[in-house]
């Protein structure tokens, strides 16, 4: 075996101890995982299809499937294959499943199907448990622990522990007075977090079993299918042969790969086994080769539609829709990406590396010009169709609309089989096989075109279709069956060739193993989405998420950008070496609602879906940060490089990716929020420059090696580019302030459908003789008096000797949390400070002259330099 196999070996050991479990059984036994796999991906199935309401109305037998019982199914599969796919111990039996494996799997399939099978009994005694409540409650969370660590590893495990304890002892006079809570009993807490929907079984576990398993068992049987193979040849095809090509064509296979996967580690294993032995052979070095893999692979996770099945996750937290959430993720990823192949190309200059050898061509420059323009005029009218052909089949025939795109679909298929069946199939090239010459990109993309008709599909049934995520999930995974399980005895079919049993078979196997992949894939996410629900539970049994603003409140000392940086890095150390899924429910839980309280005291009022992307984005960045670093382990295990080193690099490359949060959640265009389409392709492009320029600054090279100031002016200019309301704040304030006791007739005034920026003052709920303050949002409505409008939002002020002070908003309404925040009935009344009223300015996009005539200088000096180095 070579060093280069040993390595390939070592990551996929990696790949499968942390996502799809180390053991493969011997004898008897070699059936029991995938059959088990293979029966959850038919029930997540099952359950997403319309089959159990067509069979119930035909049988008369109710076999629907409600969504707690999906839960607790969902769970118990989980927790089982955890027992029997991932070894205990790191001496336990890779070959056989030893007996203490079978008691954890089985105790943990009753501890789940005892509360579906004594629902009712349990209904009926509503908080108050019995001892069989209390012993299943007990062994269900024990053996989740224990699927936990073998699944994960223990930083989860010692995370939903911590949180357990603070249950139970957040009591104690060890701790300090702030933190301190009055504490619960065993009983009230094992019924919290198992016996109900608020702790193992809540929201996080219901989006894994109705969302998350269908795009990631989507995205495996893609795999299988070879769509994989084909985005990393056609990656190649297209960039191989410019310089540092490798590492270009890995950034935008991984690309195309997160687009689907719902794990960074699969994901640098899965591209990085061709791209880090290739860009290691055109020159990079052994770390950087990694690092470019892992921070390709970790954006991945940032990458609508799927960003690592935590879409949904954080549609639901957030109440914003999952096509909503696509867009506001899309331009930051795009950025991201396209300054992380610029980052490529600087380290390809300076290391003055070479492509790889493009096949011999008879066409011409203007001939090689037409066949870049018909790319990109063909993307343009593929999307063109999708969006406008089939939106007007579903205007034009509303009823039939479904069954006429399944027919178009199903003939464009056949069409784009036969182009395929013209050329040989792809073949999976081994990473350490020399390339002499590089695939012909016309010949190559054409033999996986209709591997895009299952995305296109799903496109449809979310944004023309209004189908919800997990119905479009399940057609496009049908889909996605049916090309697996016809492409290859079609195609044989077209070829004329006689073996079409051995074709068929082909597609079978390739679609039982996508089947089995994907379960194997869920494991460790389902269980994570359990565990995690025991700190969503814990936060909402005692307020923890409270006591962690007061915390980051004392440490930023008031200080907004403090704050964020300080977030920033709680949610990088809570993220390492957690699965994205369980990686975005802890960092959200804990860490959002600290951005949202602090930042209305300091009056910075942000977007829900802003805050919860920034903590999310830097949870992922976990991914490539050392210590912990899984993905850059996994890459560093593929090039034969130090693992630390990997992941310092990868991450001196994802600054770009870190800058983004601090700048979307301060000028929240970058997120298309409330911009037109029109401003929304202008801030695409300018921020676009900006990144780039800030890859230049970051990597000390832009046409030649930065001079000190060169790289000080790029920033600058990077900087206004991104947020040119900052000048502009500083030469005009962008608010009229007005006393409180003006609030009537400063509301009364302001248009229709306006928002007022109101700031509050008074005691602390907490501590009433801490004076606090915060900024809300006061939604207008339609014109009338001042104070009918505010009283219409759920706000009520008495202006009365000189102040005006505020009663305490009725539940149910937009402001009820100040209840919470404010004590209402202590000395001091809760008062209007001030009222906010935007102004009319300047556009802030005039500092982008200055900016740009700074960027010029910058580019005529280098260019000088560049002209003398060259006589």
């Amino acid at each position: 075996m070579t060093d280069k196999q040993a390595a390939m070996n070592e990551a996929d050991v990696l790949v499968e101890e942390v996502d799809t479990g180390a053991r493969h059984p011997a004898h008897w036994q070699r059936h029991l995982i995938p059959v088990t796999a293979f029966v959850w991906a038919l029930f997540q199935l099952y359950y997403a299809s319309n089959l159990p309401f067509y069979l119930t109305d035909v049988t008369g037998i109710n076999v629907i499937v409600t969504s707690s019982n999906a839960r607790l199914i969902h769970l118990a599969f989980a927790m089982f294959l955890a027992a029997m796919a991932f070894p205990l111990f790191r001496h336990s039996s890779r070959r056989r499943i030893p007996y203490y494996d079978w008691l954890l799997g089985l105790l943990g399939v009753v501890a789940c199907l005892y509360i579906m099978v004594f629902r009712n009994e349990i209904a009926n005694r509503a908080g108050l448990p019995t001892t069989a409540d209390l012993v299943m409650s007990t062994i269900g969370m024990i053996v989740l622990g224990i699927s936990v660590y073998r699944a994960l590893g223990l930083p989860l495990v010692i995370v939903a522990s911590a949180f357990i304890c603070y249950v139970f002892f957040g009591h104690s006079e060890f701790l300090p007075d702030v933190v301190q809570w009055k504490g619960a009993s065993f009983g009230k807490a094992m019924w919290h977090y198992w016996m109900q929907n608020e702790g193992v079984f809540g929201v996080a576990l219901g989006v894994s079993a109705s969302l998350i398993f269908l795009f990631v068992l989507f995205g495996s049987i893609l795999e299988k299918a070879g769509a994989g193979n084909y985005f990393i040849k056609i990656a190649f095809a297209l960039l191989g042969h410019l310089s540092g090509g490798p590492a270009k064509a890995a950034v935008v296979a991984s690309a195309l790969s997160g687009l689907y996967s719902g794990s960074s580690i699969a994901n640098t294993v899965t591209t990085g086994t061709f791209t880090i032995p290739l860009m290691k052979r055109t020159g990079f070095p052994p770390e950087k080769a990694g690092a470019v893999e892992v921070a390709s692979s970790t954006n991945g996770q940032l990458t609508p539609p799927v960003m690592g099945a935590a879409a949904f996750l954080i549609s639901e937290f957030t109440g914003v829709s999952y096509t909503e959430i696509i867009k506001h993720a899309l331009v930051p990823a795009l950025v991201s990406y396209i300054a992380l192949f610029y980052i490529v190309h600087l380290e390809a200059q300076k290391l003055d590396l070479k492509g790889l050898q493009k096949p011999p061509s008879s066409l011409t420059f203007a001939g090689k010009l037409m066949g870049l323009l018909a790319g990109f005029i063909g993307m343009a009218a593929l999307g063109a169709v999708v969006y406008y052909g089939l939106g007007w089949i579903k205007i034009a025939i509303p009823g039939a609309a479904f069954p006429v795109v399944v027919v178009g679909c199903a003939a464009a298929y056949l069409i784009l089989l036969w182009f395929a069946s013209r050329y040989p199939d792809l073949e999976i090239d081994p990473p350490d096989a020399p390339i002499t010459e590089l695939p012909r990109a016309g010949a190559t993309a054409v033999t996986g075109l209709y591997y895009i008709l299952p995305i296109v599909i799903l496109i449809w049934c979310i944004m023309i279709e209004r189908l919800s995520p997990s119905l479009s999930a399940f057609w496009a995974t049908i889909a996605m069956i049916t090309v697996a399980l016809t492409q290859h005895p079609i195609k044989a079919l077209m070829r004329g060739n006689t073996d079409i049993g051995g074709a068929a078979r082909r597609g079978v196997s390739e679609w039982i193993n996508g089947m089995i992949s994907g379960s194997r894939n869920m494991i460790g996410i389902a269980v994570a989405t359990g565990a995690a629900g025991v700190i969503v539970g814990t936060i909402s049994l005692t307020g923890a998420h409270q006591v962690v603003g007061e915390f980051v409140e004392f440490l930023s000392g008031g200080n907004l950008l403090l704050m964020l940086i300080l977030v920033a890095i709680m949610s990088l150390i809570l993220g390492m070496g957690l699965p994205t899924t369980a990686n975005y429910i802890v960092v959200s839980s804990l860490m959002a609602p600290v951005i949202v309280a602090l930042g209305a005291k300091s009056g910075l009022i942000v977007p829900l879906i802003a805050v919860h992307l920034f903590v999310f984005y830097f949870g992922i960045l976990a991914d490539d940060t050392p210590p912990v670093g899984l993905a850059a382990f996994a890459a560093a295990a593929i090039s034969r490089a130090d693992p630390i080193k990997t992941g310092i690099q990868g991450f001196a490359y994802d600054i770009r990716t870190a800058l983004l949060p601090f700048l979307f959640i301060f000028n929240t265009e970058l997120l298309l929020i409330d911009v037109s389409p029109l401003k929304g392709v202008f801030v695409f492009f300018s921020a676009v420059i900006a990144m780039l320029l800030f890859a230049a600054a970051t990597q000390g090279y832009f046409l030649v090696r930065n001079r000190i100031w060169e790289t000080v002016a790029l920033l600058v200019v990077a900087f206004t580019l991104f947020r040119p309301g900052f000048w502009l704040d500083q030469v005009d304030p962008p608010y009229i302030d007005w006393p409180g006791t003006d609030i009537y007739q400063v509301a009364e005034a302001q248009p229709a459908d306006s928002l007022l920026r109101v700031s509050v003052a008074g005691p602390s709920f907490s501590d009433a003789d801490e004076i606090i303050k915060t900024t809300i949002l006061v939604p207008l409505g339609e014109t009338g008096s001042g104070e009918a409008r505010l009283e219409k939002s759920g706000i009520l002020v008495m202006v009365d000797g000189g102040q005006a002070a505020l009663e305490e908003p009725f539940p149910g309404t937009p402001f009820e949390s100040l209840g919470r925040e404010f004590d209402f009935y202590g000395g001091d009344p809760v008062t209007v400070s001030m009222v906010q009223v935007a102004k009319q300015r300047l556009p802030k996009e005039v500092f982008y002259v200055p900016a740009l005539l700074v960027l010029a200088l910058v580019v005529f000096m280098q260019r000088a330099r560049v002209s003398r180095t060259r006589q």
